[in-house]
């Protein structure tokens, strides 16, 4: 049995829109000016940040998804405010790598707007 990590993803409806056309199993290519893909390690802080896309959008979600952990273990966790803001920095030239990776779907989890 393949051992994994659970990953959460806060994201927007575009971002959420090209995830549910690839059938909710890869999240799309990275802009250009957005060099790292950061899932985060707890859904309570994705929910924190989540919070930020329903400021800045009107509504965001909260997605969860398992990776294997071999992959995972390639990148380090890094903080990035408080304790609790952990996240991984899986450069944008991996994202592929990171699809393969993916276990299962990426599952809607939580949905807020305005």
């Amino acid at each position: 049995m393949t051992q994994t990590v659970t990953m959460y993803r806060p994201c927007g409806e575009a971002e959420l829109k090209l995830v549910e056309a690839s059938g909710f199993t890869a999240w799309p290519p990275r802009l250009p000016e957005q060099p790292i893909f950061y899932p985060v390690t707890s859904l309570e802080y994705a929910e924190e940040v989540n919070n930020w896309n329903v400021r800045q959008f009107g509504k965001g979600y909260v997605t969860r998804f398992e990776v294997e952990k071999t992959f995972a273990d390639r990148y380090p966790i890094k903080t990035v405010g408080a304790s609790r803001h952990t996240e991984w920095w899986i450069p944008a030239e991996d994202l592929d790598a990171l699809n393969t990776s993916i276990v299962g779907k990426i599952a809607v989890i939580s949905e807020r707007s305005a």
